[in-house]
């Protein structure tokens, strides 16, 4: 109760232009709406406050809006459109702990899947709500272990990181876990297309 009426302001770094637009102000809604909720019924009286700002889907306007957000004293951000974005997020703010601590911020990444945010990237200061794609095709792949009806697979993902981790995950773990099934093909489509 110690912090009852306090509003606690969350920066939400995502896309609300561009390709990625739609998908963007879907979620900015949905953080406004579990927000709104919140604060009706929370006991403690303390408040929560989404502060949305476009970042184009580019990890240099993401750097740059979580800097406005922390000199407006925002001292938790979300995002999770794009590893590239998380990487460079996780590297800002590591840097802002080490040189001003009394301004450190958590990173909530919401969606965010590459790997290295949690393996040889791993920071303090991030916490990941949600698989990396490599989780993701260790239990997809688990599964087709006991379905010994699928005998072809086809791969079919997003031309970008997150794609490409899918695509060599999914090879490596079929050949250790179905080497029977065939790959019959491996394409890649632009972006949000």
């Amino acid at each position: 109760m110690a912090q009852k009426g306090e509003t606690v302001k969350i920066g939400w770094v995502d896309p609300l232009s561009g390709l990625m637009a739609p998908v963007g102000q879907n979620q900015i809604k949905s953080f406004q709406f579990i927000a709104e909720h919140f604060n009706k019924g929370n006991p403690a009286g303390v408040k929560f406050e989404m502060v949305p700002i476009d970042n184009k889907l580019s990890p240099q306007e993401s750097t740059n809006a979580v800097k406005s957000l922390i000199d407006q004293g925002v001292r938790y951000i979300t995002q999770g459109g794009g590893s590239g974005v998380a990487l460079a997020l996780v590297d800002g703010l590591n840097k802002l702990a080490e040189r001003d601590p009394e301004r450190a911020t958590v990173y909530l990444n919401y969606a965010a899947m590459d790997p290295q945010l949690t393996n040889e990237r791993c920071s303090f200061w991030h916490f990941r709500f949600y698989p990396s794609s490599e989780m993701k095709m260790e239990a997809l792949t688990t599964y087709l272990q006991g379905r010994k009806d699928v005998k072809r697979v086809y791969l079919l993902n997003q031309d970008y990181t997150h794609g490409r981790q899918v695509s060599k995950a999914a090879k490596e773990y079929l050949a250790r876990k179905r080497p029977d099934i065939e790959i019959v093909g491996d394409d890649f489509i632009p972006i949000a297309q």
